[in-house]
């Protein structure tokens, strides 16, 4: 969220705190509404109070236009939540995190001792990319080694397909599986 947009909302909130404040006093009657009504006609008599009252309205209709029409957000930010922009002279490519995924979950299933891979992508805001990768394992696995290799051919696989730098590749083993062998008929 840019600046302005967090300064809008900190003061509509204010704005709407203090006028709901001022509506319940006046209906619990602990305001007395002659009190509010010369507030408001001193703003409407006094010049300078008038003039004041006029810029801070006409500021604060402009700040309400720009909150309700214009998002803060642009396209290719939201985009870059979907996955990561890449640009380069001939144009932009958007690489999505399913591509991530599916690329991680091939090296993955070429390792003879992983059985079932869930794998999930996360892409901060600075296009930082981390792999969480959920095993089920053979009992014949070493798990040390298997996710070291893992993890080291996950982000090779990604640099050289994508040309992008994986931060973190993240291991869990969920649980250990039998093979299934296959049924022979005799």
């Amino acid at each position: 969220m840019k600046f302005l947009d967090k300064f809008n909302l900190v003061l509509f909130s204010i704005i709407i705190l203090i006028l709901s404040l001022i509506i319940c006093l006046l209906s619990f009657g602990w305001l007395n509404l002659g009190l509010a009504l010369e507030g408001v006609a001193f703003l409407v008599t006094n010049t300078v109070a008038n003039n004041i009252a006029l810029v801070v309205s006409i500021i604060l209709i402009l700040l309400a236009i720009k909150s309700i029409f214009f998002n803060s957000f642009s396209k290719e930010k939201m985009q870059s939540k979907e996955g990561i922009l890449l640009e380069n002279d001939n144009g932009k490519l958007l690489v999505s995190r399913d591509t991530i995924e599916s690329l991680t979950n091939a090296v993955v299933k070429s390792f003879d001792s992983a059985e079932t891979v869930m794998t999930k992508v996360d892409v901060d805001d600075e296009s930082h990319v981390k792999i969480y990768i959920t095993l089920f394992v053979y009992p014949d696995a070493v798990i040390k080694d298997l996710s070291n290799k893992l993890q080291t051919d996950v982000k090779e696989t990604i640099k050289k397909s994508l040309d992008l730098d994986v931060t973190e590749v993240n291991i869990r083993i969920k649980n250990v599986t039998i093979k299934k062998e296959p049924n022979i008929k005799e």
